[in-house]
C-alpha cells in the first residue's frame, strides 16, 4: 500500500511553474475551490498573479484555471478565500497596484521584488468561482508604528497574508503580516494585525463594505520580551468560548502565539507556544504553522517540529528558512483555566515527506469534508492535494487518553518476571530490495520499518551499558545501548551502513533508579527514527536542533544475528521488551505508554 505521508502519492494541483498558497473552499455547488499565486518563473517575479481552481472530485482533477488577476498586468500575490453565508466568494490578495519597481533596504541597497507590497484588494465571485468581478476593490488598512518606521514613512505599504479569514461572532476577520524593514532575510522586522468586517457577510454592495484595524494602538502582534524582530504569518482561530487564538512564526526557535478575549481588540502578551500552559515549548523553525478548527470542537496544528536554541543562535537576526521536510501534525483540545481557555496540544506525528531532505513543503491548507480530511501543500513548483490516513488524524484526537497497546505487528513480547538472558530474534523488514521487474534490476524502496519498546530501570547511568543486542560476530544487525549524558542509543548496523540515534539528554532524569518507558521507532517512509520518551516525543531538547534523526536510504536491513540477547552487561532491570515489524505511530507509542503503567 502507498505511503500517503509521501508527497509524490498527492494529486497535483495544475499551475504555470511556479505555485504557492494552494487555498479551498467548498463551495455552495459542492465543489472545492482552489486559488493558488503562480507564474512562470520564480517567487517574485514579474508575471506572478493569482489564479482560481475548480475540482468535483476532491482534487483528484482540475477544471480549466482562471485568471483572478492576468499574468502581463502588475504583481498580485498571495490571495486567501472567504465564503459568505449566501453563497459569494471572496478572494483578498496583495497588488503592487503603484507599479512600483524597487524597494529600499534598511542597509542601504535595494530589492528589485515587488510582490509584497502596495494595496490590499479583493474581488468575489457569485458563480462558485466560475468567473470573478471584473473590478478590484481596496482594503483600507490603519497605519501602525511598523509603517512609519519602514524607510518611507509609511507613504508605501509592506505587508503579504497567508493566514486564512475566519468568521468569528457574525464578523469577518482577515489576517496581515505588517513588515517593518527589508533586510536581511527579506522581511527583516514584521508583525501581526487583522482587519475586521462587520457587515462583509451580509453587504453585497462592495463600496459599502467596512473594515477596521485591529488590534488597537498602533503596535501588532509581535514575538515575546527578549525575541527577534521577526512575527509573521499569524493563523488565526476560535475557541468554543469565544476567545481567538492566533499562532506565528518567528526566528527564536518556536512559535509564537496569544489569545483574546474582546474579539480582537486586544491580546494577551505574546508567549512561546507550549504542549500545556506552562508546559515545554514547541520547536519551530522561520516556516508557516497552520492552526485549523475541526468539526468536533478539536484542533489540528501543521509545524516541523524543530528548531530551539540553536536557531536562535544561527539566525542572527534573520532565521533560515530550510528544514520544512518533513511535516508534522498534533491534535489540540481546550482546556480550562484562571486566564481563560486555553489550547493543549498532543505529542505530534509525520504527516508529509519527501524523499529529498532538501524539498521544503509549507503553505498548507486542510480540508474536511464528511469525517475525511485532506491537507494541500506546495514546494514552490507543484502543489499538491494529499488525503490523510484516517487513523493517523484518529490517533492524534484520541491521544490524550487512549491507553490500548497495539497489537498490529507484534512479533515479540517479554515481560519481567519471565525476562530471558537470550531469545530468538525475530525477522526485520527489508528496507530496500532489487526490482525485478526493471531491466537493471535497480533497488526498490519498500518503506518498511520496525520500533522496539522498553520498559527499563537504570541502577548506573554510566555509558556503554548494553541493553539489547542481535549483531553477529561481524558487527550486523541492531543493539541498544546506554549513551553519553544519560541517554540511551539505538544503533543500526548493516554491512554497508551505521546509523544511531539516541534519546534527548534529560528524558530519562539525571538520577539511576528511575523507571522509564522508552519507544524507538524506526520508519522506513521518510527515513526518520523518532524516541519516545515516558509518552513524550523527543524534539532535541536544549541539547540539539532535532529530537529526530535520519537514516541512509541505501540501508537494507538490520538482520543480524538469530539471537537477541537481552541485557547483556546492563546494570539494571528490563521490565518490558516488544518488538514491532512496523513502524508504530507516535499516538500508539504514547498509548503502550499508559498501558504499560496500569
Amino acid at each position: 500500500m502507498s505511503d500517503l505521508r509521501n508527497i509524490k502519492n498527492g494529486s497535483p494541483i495544475p499551475s504555470e511553474g511556479y505555485a504557492d498558497q494552494p487555498y479551498v473552499i467548498r463551495t455552495d455547488d459542492g465543489a472545492w475551490l482552489c486559488t493558488m499565486t503562480t507564474g512562470r518563473g520564480h517567487e517574485g517575479v514579474s508575471g506572478q498573479h493569482v489564479i482560481s481552481l475548480r475540482s468535483t472530485d476532491h482534487g483528484a482533477t482540475w477544471e480549466k484555471p482562471v485568471a483572478i488577476e492576468p499574468a502581463d498586468g502588475t504583481e498580485a500575490s498571495y490571495s486567501v478565500l472567504l465564503k459568505t453565508p449566501y453563497g459569494r466568494v471572496y478572494c483578498f490578495y496583495n497588488h503592487n497596484s503603484d507599479h512600483v519597481r524597487e524597494v529600499r533596504r534598511e542597509d542601504g541597497g535595494v530589492y528589485t521584488r515587488v510582490d509584497s507590497l502596495g494595496h490590499y484588494v479583493f474581488k468575489y465571485s457569485d458563480d462558485n468561482g466560475r468567473t470573478w468581478s471584473a473590478q478590484r476593490y481596496d482594503v483600507p488598512m490603519r497605519e501602525f508604528a511598523c509603517d512609519r518606521e519602514n524607510g518611507y514613512g509609511g507613504s508605501l505599504r509592506f505587508f503579504w497574508n497567508v493566514g486564512k479569514p475566519l468568521i468569528h461572532h457574525g464578523a469577518a476577520y482577515l489576517v496581515m503580516h505588517k513588515v517593518g524593514a527589508m533586510g536581511v532575510g527579506f522581511f527583516a522586522r514584521s508583525e501581526g494585525a487583522f482587519l475586521r468586517s462587520d457587515n462583509l457577510l451580509s453587504e453585497r454592495d462592495p463600496d459599502l463594505i467596512r473594515f477596521e484595524t485591529l488590534p488597537d494602538g498602533d503596535i501588532g502582534l509581535r514575538t515575546p520580551a527578549g525575541g527577534g524582530r521577526i512575527a509573521e504569518e499569524q493563523s488565526l482561530t476560535a475557541l468554543s468560548d469565544g476567545s481567538l487564538f492566533c499562532v506565528y512564526r518567528t526566528v527564536d526557535g518556536w512559535p509564537a502565539c496569544s489569545y483574546s478575549r474582546d474579539d480582537g481588540h486586544s491580546w494577551t502578551p505574546p508567549a512561546y507556544l507550549t504542549y500545556s500552559p506552562a508546559g515545554r515549548r514547541v520547536k519551530h523553525p522561520r516556516a508557516a504553522n497552520f492552526i485549523w478548527r475541526c468539526t468536533n470542537g478539536r484542533y489540528l496544528y501543521w509545524f516541523h517540529n524543530h528548531g530551539g536554541q540553536f536557531i536562535q543562535r544561527l539566525a542572527k537576526g534573520s532565521g533560515p528558512y530550510e528544514d520544512r521536510n518533513p511535516a508534522w501534525l498534533m491534535a489540540g483540545h481546550e482546556v480550562d483555566t484562571p486566564d481563560g481557555r486555553m489550547i493543549a496540544w498532543s505529542q505530534p506525528e509525520i504527516v508529509l515527506y519527501d524523499d529529498d531532505p532538501i524539498i521544503r513543503m509549507s503553505y498548507p491548507d486542510l480540508i474536511e469534508e464528511n469525517g475525511d480530511f485532506w491537507i494541500t501543500e506546495t514546494q514552490k513548483s507543484i502543489g499538491r492535494v494529499h488525503a490523510i490516513s484516517p487513523a493517523l488524524v484518529d490517533g492524534l484526537f484520541k491521544q490524550q487518553f487512549s491507553d490500548h497497546v497495539t497489537r498490529d505487528g507484534l512479533v515479540l513480547e517479554l515481560k519481567a518476571p519471565s525476562m530471558p538472558a537470550e531469545v530468538a530474534m525475530p525477522p526485520l523488514p527489508v528496507f530496500s530490495t532489487r526490482d525485478s521487474q526493471q531491466i537493471d534490476m535497480r533497488g526498490a524502496d519498500t518503506r518498511a520499518g520496525f520500533t522496539l519498546e522498553l520498559v527499563i530501570t537504570l541502577e548506573s547511568l554510566e555509558e556503554g551499558q548494553i541493553v539489547l543486542d542481535s549483531r553477529t560476530d561481524c558487527g550486523e544487525g541492531l543493539f541498544i545501548r546506554t549513551g553519553a549524558g544519560g541517554t540511551l542509543e539505538l544503533a543500526l548496523i548493516s554491512k554497508q551502513t551505521d546509523h544511531r540515534w539516541s534519546t534527548d539528554r534529560g528524558a530519562l532524569g539525571t538520577q539511576p533508579g528511575q523507571r522509564h518507558h522508552v519507544v524507538f521507532i524506526v520508519d522506513g517512509g521518510p527515513k526518520v527514527i523518532t524516541v519516545v520518551v515516558d509518552g513524550v516525543l523527543c524534539d532535541g531538547g536544549e541539547s540539539r536542533q532535532f529530537g529526530w534523526g535520519r537514516f541512509s536510504p541505501y540501508l537494507r536491513d538490520v538482520n543480524g544475528s538469530s539471537i537477541l540477547r537481552i541485557g547483556s552487561s546492563l546494570r539494571g532491570h528490563i521490565a518490558l521488551v516488544r518488538l514491532y515489524d512496523r513502524a508504530i505511530r507516535t499516538s500508539e507509542a504514547v498509548a503502550n505508554c499508559r498501558g504499560a503503567s496500569q
